[in-house]
């Protein structure tokens, strides 16, 4: 199964991308996923082979954020969607069924519609208000999250939820008495 804790990585260079990652394994980190927008492809093509290779050290997952193509050239763990992204079936057709790809989901519709696509984790959120997601979704709060994970119980829906945007470290343990299975954090971890 996924680990718990998923790190959403950080960094305005691939330097400082690295160095976050890196820094994010030695502390124990098992599951990363490279977010970097606004970076050439051939830069990042190179970056996701680099933390392909420290990840292995590591054993550690890598997935990528959006970039279903790069992670098919680089032979990465899988992809994580945003709700604009390419379609889930697409990705899989692409990607093939042993890897994983993530969707994410703000509402109960968007969740289902992830798991009907047969997304492998969804990521519920935001949390509350982040500066690291630009053109950021309504607000869920604790008691969207709760609402959420409630129906998916009462339907036996049962795919791994994580929580994410905007989470800090005083908000976990609430966050998982909601029932996700675990949360996806970036600047609690990079920022402190």
């Amino acid at each position: 199964m996924y680990s718990k804790l998923q790190y959403i990585s950080q960094g305005s260079t691939p330097e400082e991308q690295f160095y976050n990652i890196n820094s994010t394994l030695d502390a124990g980190c098992k599951w990363i996923q490279l977010r970097f927008k606004n970076c050439e492809k051939k830069q990042l093509i190179n970056l996701t082979e680099k933390i392909k290779k420290l990840c292995s050290l590591y054993n550690s997952t890598l997935i990528i954020n959006d970039n279903v193509d790069i992670a098919k050239i680089v032979d990465i763990h899988g992809v994580h969607l945003g709700l604009k992204d390419m379609p889930v079936r697409t990705a899989r057709e692409i990607l093939g069924e042993d890897k994983i790809i993530g969707g994410t989901a703000n509402t109960l519709i968007d969740v289902l519609t992830r798991i009907n696509e047969g997304c492998n984790y969804i990521g519920i959120g935001p949390y509350r208000f982040t500066t690291t997601k630009e053109k950021l979704s309504p607000i869920l709060g604790l008691d969207g999250i709760n609402r959420i994970m409630n129906t998916l119980t009462i339907e036996q829906r049962n795919v791994p939820v994580y929580a994410i945007g905007g989470i800090k470290h005083g908000d976990i343990d609430d966050i998982l008495k909601t029932g996700v299975y675990g949360v996806a954090i970036s600047g609690l971890i990079t920022l402190g």
